[in-house]
């Protein structure tokens, strides 16, 4: 069912752009042309399959997910665990991230660039920013979802706090937070190729934008689709690693 989905988008895009040509889509590139392209040894436009510079394009970007997934992990899961175990915490951190959350991502690029030096450690920023606010909240759901009824039980049996956070919180979060990751992964994405649009100097968000300025709209869907693959690709990881992690949960 899933192969048929995705056949029948391709051939309602190919309706529009090349068959029927609808006078919305028909400056768009359809398939035929775009996978000519991608699959030629000698593409019109530069880029294919077989063009080094491709994979150098998507060997960057994905390097800058890495390393601002990474970051936006590491300092989102604790802070949302903590924010749901500690009232305290939760009372001071959340009023500032509920103000900085709604902030769009291409309003925080010229504070980027004014911060940090070099090119490449804006994106990561831009990218784990986005990230960050959506592995925290997501963490935080996770936490307040617990029955209470876990915790008193384990303060009953002589529990201590370490114990309940270690053995109560953090597995019975896990679910929102591999949840929440997942999102996180396809926001850091939609970031990484916007800052990429602005001040990059290679990745896939660049290769868009710079087909877009030399008219070569058959690269454009390249690095569109490109990016959808790689971007399935990055959630099936995550979905992967929450499955072996959580093989106590109920389906």
């Amino acid at each position: 069912m899933g192969a048929a989905g995705i056949v029948g988008v391709v051939l309602l895009w190919w309706l529009l752009t090349e068959y029927l040509k609808v006078p919305l889509f028909e400056k768009l590139p359809g398939p035929v042309i775009c996978w000519t392209e991608f699959i030629s040894t000698d593409p019109v436009y530069g880029t294919s399959l077989f063009t080094s510079h491709f994979y150098q394009h998507i060997m960057w970007s994905c390097l800058r997910i890495l390393a601002a997934f990474t970051i936006a992990t590491c300092l989102g899961v604790p802070l949302g665990l903590f924010m749901g175990w500690n009232r305290k915490i939760r009372d001071y951190a959340f009023p500032p991230l509920e103000l900085l959350r709604p902030i769009p991502t291409l309003a925080w690029v010229p504070l980027a660039i004014l911060m940090f030096t070099g090119r490449e450690t804006p994106i990561i920023f831009l990218a784990c920013l986005a990230s960050f606010f959506a592995t925290v909240l997501n963490t935080l759901l996770g936490v307040d979802s617990i029955d209470e009824a876990y915790f008193r039980a384990a303060r009953c049996l002589g529990a201590k706090p370490r114990d309940v956070f270690r053995r109560v919180v953090v597995p019975g979060a896990l679910p929102f937070i591999f949840t929440g990751l997942q999102i996180s992964m396809g926001v850091a994405w939609f970031s990484l190729v916007a800052a990429e649009m602005l001040s990059g100097e290679y990745g896939l968000g660049y290769l868009i934008w710079d087909s877009y300025v030399l008219s070569q709209y058959p690269v454009i869907v390249i690095g569109m689709m490109t990016l959808g693959l790689i971007g399935y690709f990055c959630s099936a990881l995550i979905r992967i690693a929450g499955n072996q992690l959580m093989r106590w949960t109920v389906r």
